[in-house]
């Protein structure tokens, strides 16, 4: 094949390895080698053997410094189309070794024996006739063009899902006249086609709900094009494309997109949260993925834009957000664990439970400072009693008695340094430490003057339950105690080792907790149970350090 079936900027595969893409940077001669050469940038992990530049010329930029080769035109493959590649992976006349396994099993002695009712018979009768095919994935096999349009439609006219992962797309007319050809397509997956940034077709996609553009090189200029092409969108998926602006046509709001409902940005670089501000007033955003960016802040806006510039109906900043997914990010303060409080689909459901079927609140904030103790952070029990909206943390259930557990460890928590503080700092800084205490009817430690002695010493205890773990220690029966709640962590670790006849034996304390998937560890021997949230009823498991 010469080098000129080839284009420049077309995506094109190695021959014989549909897995290793690339896209021609270059076409013509190389200094000393004679023929036809193509240059080709390879995509990351494709392997590469320079940046473009070979002998001290150089033919074109490179996106890494070994991202790059030269080959001839017989050892690189421009694709098939996509009819052809249905073809070859749901023909039944040649199954992989993986797929011939499963259609039958094997006796003693290793011989197959064919499985008649679930087996290759079946299989053959169902995919004689590709029209039954509503979900197909034709990935990594080198689809370059839908082809004929026509053929399309009669191949697999009731396709509603088709994964293209990992193939050599890049035109979005192709696109358009695969949507076009299938009527009755609804999900498509283009994730790792390397798609071109810009297109002058203003054609009208109506069937796709779904749409996935993970690792394909989109820009938000693209987006604000894509919103008008695919107009029915329920659901848009833009994971790692490096992603750092909202760049938008008129003013700092994203509008249009009125039927989505999911809008997936992760592993993105956006790193100011005034960006997530401009997609506020996406009308229908109920879950928005935010996972792996560098946010360092929340805040909820505080500013609506001006009047008549939504349209006529008045609109609340993200009015029916109700999973946010802030997992991987820089979080480092517990104002922004605070802000989501003010979400209005978040709506506070302590105290009107008949809301729990009707939202699903979900927030992720795993791996980012403010969740990590060990960073500076706050544990689970203080993150559950601040957001006062989310059913669902970290991807792990809140149950009622969860919640209820932590909320009055929190508000003990409180108390317990509310004697350093003026009662208004502790208000900007605990905003939920006064509702939490009225509602479960925590009242303040009042001395008695009548009280005195072992008896007034009596009435300040809290009893906990000690559970002795350590795989060094032996069994030893949990026990009940009885101690101040100005006891210390240092104390307390002194008095399990009477407790539980231990010597030499280096103790560590942490709280069981319902729902908490990593313990969290008292590192400080001067905290005091009472600034630890600890109250009666508490069981604190004593081990030792590994």
């Amino acid at each position: 094949m010469a080098a000129v079936a080839f284009r420049l900027g077309q995506r094109v595969h190695a021959a014989g390895d549909h897995a290793r893409v690339g896209t021609v940077r270059y076409l013509g001669p190389v200094d000393g080698h004679p023929g036809d050469w193509l240059g080709v940038d390879w995509d990351a992990g494709a392997g590469g053997r320079h940046d473009g530049s070979l002998a001290g010329r150089r033919y074109f930029v490179a996106a890494g410094e070994r991202s790059a080769s030269f080959a001839r035109p017989t050892a690189l493959s421009a694709g098939i189309t996509l009819p052809d590649a249905i073809r070859n992976r749901y023909r039944v006349e040649e199954f992989t070794k993986e797929e011939q396994d499963e259609m039958y099993v094997f006796s003693t002695s290793q011989k197959r024996v064919s499985v008649e009712l679930v087996g290759k018979n079946k299989v053959e009768e169902k995919l004689k006739n590709l029209n039954d095919l509503t979900s197909a994935s034709v990935s990594y096999m080198g689809v370059s063009s839908i082809g004929p349009g026509d053929e399309l439609k009669n191949l697999v006219p009731n396709l509603r899902q088709l994964d293209l992962t990992g193939n050599l797309l890049s035109q979005w007319q192709d696109i358009f006249s695969l949507c076009e050809a299938l009527a009755s397509l609804e999900i498509l997956d283009l994730t790792n086609n390397t798609m071109e940034n810009d297109f002058t077709d203003s054609s009208s996609v109506k069937n796709i709900r779904v749409l996935v553009l993970n690792y394909c090189g989109v820009t938000w200029e693209l987006v604000e094009k894509i919103k008008v092409s695919f107009s029915c969108l329920s659901e848009l998926h833009l994971m790692t494309n490096r992603i750092k602006a909202m760049m938008t046509p008129v003013g700092n709001i994203v509008q249009g997109f009125d039927t989505l409902r999911l809008l997936n940005l992760e592993d993105n670089h956006i790193d100011s949260w005034d960006e997530i501000v401009k997609l506020s007033y996406l009308r229908s955003l109920e879950q928005l993925h935010l996972n792996k960016n560098m946010l360092k802040h929340v805040t909820y806006p505080s500013n609506p834009p001006p009047l008549g510039s939504l349209g006529d109906a008045a609109v609340l900043p993200f009015e029916k957000l109700r999973v946010l997914l802030l997992g991987s990010n820089q979080i480092d303060e517990v104002l922004s664990v605070d802000s989501l409080n003010l979400f209005p689909s978040l709506t506070l459901w302590l105290r009107t439970p008949i809301l729990i079927s009707t939202f699903l609140k979900d927030v992720r904030l795993s791996d980012n400072p403010v969740a990590d103790p060990a960073k500076g952070g706050v544990p689970r029990f203080v993150l559950i009693a601040r957001l006062g909206k989310v059913k669902i943390l970290n991807g792990s259930e809140i149950s009622p008695r969860e919640r209820r557990e932590a909320e009055i460890r929190y508000v003990r928590l409180v108390m317990g340094k509310a004697e350093s503080y003026d009662p208004e700092e502790i208000k900007r800084l605990h905003p939920r430490f006064a509702e939490l205490k009225a509602f479960h009817g925590i009242e303040d430690e009042k001395p008695s003057s009548r009280t005195s002695g072992p008896q007034k010493m009596a009435s300040g205890l809290i009893s906990i339950t000690l559970k002795c773990v350590g795989p060094s220690m032996g069994e030893k029966q949990s026990l009940t105690k009885k101690l101040p709640p100005a006891t210390t962590v240092g104390k307390l670790k002194s008095l399990c080792e009477s407790f539980f006849k231990l010597k030499d034996v280096k103790l560590r304390l942490y709280l069981e907790e319902e729902g908490c998937p990593l313990p969290q560890f008292f590192e400080e021997d001067t905290v005091s149970l009472m600034e630890l949230g600890i109250g009666t009823g508490s069981t604190i498991i004593v081990d030792e350090e590994s």
